[in-house]
């Protein structure tokens, strides 16, 4: 796979070792099973796959480009490059500006921008409308959109799916970034819906198979308001569907819904003629979603007392992180090392209820201490060590950082 060239600040001794170490070892990624640091009083269980992923590096590698090549020329990013607050800050402070915040609130007036300022686009692209508003302006965008390639394939398979007939279901959150673009590109070519979850999934296999009244179906249908195409029917638009997901989901989710789903079609239409009314997306599932979450549950397979997450709090993937390791044990959700005051007092995030935290006496009183420690997509590998370290400060008479490294190269 190609090497992007992102800033060096954004690396790490330890962990930009241990995942060259893995990748060296296991190019095809056949062994999820995480890499075990273990410094005595405390080790760390690290996930096989976790942090930058292809898109977001891409993304990066074009936005510190656009301002390299653009020095005194003012550069405007549509909204977050990508959800963590240290990147995003650190273009900040070059000079960037947002011009929308991520629920697509405006922050500077489109009539203030110049003909000649730079305006990048962002790894979740954007939708049509705002690509319109941006060639109006005749800016040199094009030279710096870093729409994920994989977000580009979805909608991609989109386009050709509603040529083919058939109503695009987008697995996806309606107000995230990604999905926005996503719908915005699909709607051009197919009638499109947006579903959340499996429950209103389900919702729409009893209105495909018939078993709702019109009434009810008005009803139920007020729960996708603003999330259906313009002159969506219902009664022409479910005889054939495809399954497209907002690459952040996790992936199991939406193969969940599509399975789900392929059956209600199955039920109606029967198995022989399954291919002219369900299409098969599985394409369309981001590889870096489908490896996190396959690392994640076998970090999840190690008896480990408490897990460490560490990315941006509006981070859709690592939301997804964070809920399957709280199935299994205390898991802590922070932005960074920031966020960990003492040994006995960290500061975290409960997405569920989009508020922060603080618990006490976080670290377990025992002779060992095992952490899961494990990043987003988003998230720099050097914010990982620096709350690997922070930890580690908490321990006395621990290994040398060397020594673990050796340890785990030659084995």
């Amino acid at each position: 796979m190609r090497e992007f060239d992102i800033p060096l600040f954004y690396k790490s001794k330890v962990i930009s070792s241990v995942k060259k170490m893995r990748q060296e070892t296991d190019s095809r990624k056949k062994d999820y099973t995480p890499s075990v640091l273990d410094f005595g009083p405390v080790v760390f269980y690290i996930a096989r796959h976790f942090g930058f992923c292809y898109g977001v590096e891409n993304a990066i590698e074009i936005s510190y480009k656009a301002l390299e090549e653009n020095p005194g020329k003012k550069i405007y990013l549509l909204s977050e490059m990508i959800h963590n607050p240290e990147v995003n800050n650190d273009l900040v402070s070059r000079g960037v500006s947002f011009i929308m915040d991520t629920s697509g609130s405006l922050l500077i007036p489109w009539e203030t921008l110049k003909p000649d300022d730079i305006v990048i686009i962002p790894a979740f692209g954007t939708t049509l409308e705002i690509q319109k508003k941006i060639d109006e302006l005749n800016s040199h965008t094009i030279s710096y959109d870093t729409t994920c390639p994989f977000v580009e394939k979805v909608w991609n398979r989109a386009a050709s799916l509603g040529k083919s007939g058939f109503t695009i279901i987008v697995h996806g959150k309606h107000n995230h970034e990604e999905t926005k673009a996503t719908f915005s590109h699909s709607k051009e070519n197919a009638p499109t819906l947006i579903l959340r979850d499996l429950n209103e999934a389900k919702i729409l296999g009893d209105v495909i198979l018939g078993k709702k009244s019109d009434e009810e179906i008005k009803e139920l249908f007020k729960i996708f308001r603003d999330r259906y195409s313009k002159n969506f029917d219902i009664n022409l638009h479910l005889e054939k569907i495809g399954v497209v997901n907002q690459t952040t989901m996790l992936a199991s989710e939406t193969e969940a819904i599509a399975n789900y789903l392929k059956d209600i079609m199955i039920k109606k239409f029967g198995e022989k003629n399954i291919r002219e009314h369900f299409a098969d997306t599985r394409d369309t599932l981001c590889y870096a979603t489908h490896d996190n979450q396959r690392a994640t549950l076998a970090l999840l397979e190690k008896d480990a007392d408490i897990a460490v997450v560490v990315g941006g709090y509006n981070s859709s993937n690592t939301s997804h992180i964070v809920e399957l390791c709280e199935e299994k044990l205390p898991t802590y959700f922070i932005s960074s090392s920031k966020e960990i005051e003492s040994d006995k007092i960290i500061n975290h995030y409960n997405f569920h209820e989009h508020k922060k935290l603080k618990t006490e006496y976080y670290l377990p009183q025992k002779e060992k201490v095992k952490i899961i420690l494990t990043s987003g997509a988003s998230c720099p590998d050097a914010i990982v060590e620096e709350v690997m370290n922070k930890l580690l400060s908490y321990f006395s008479n621990t290994r040398k950082t060397d020594e673990v490294l050796n340890t785990l190269i030659s084995k």
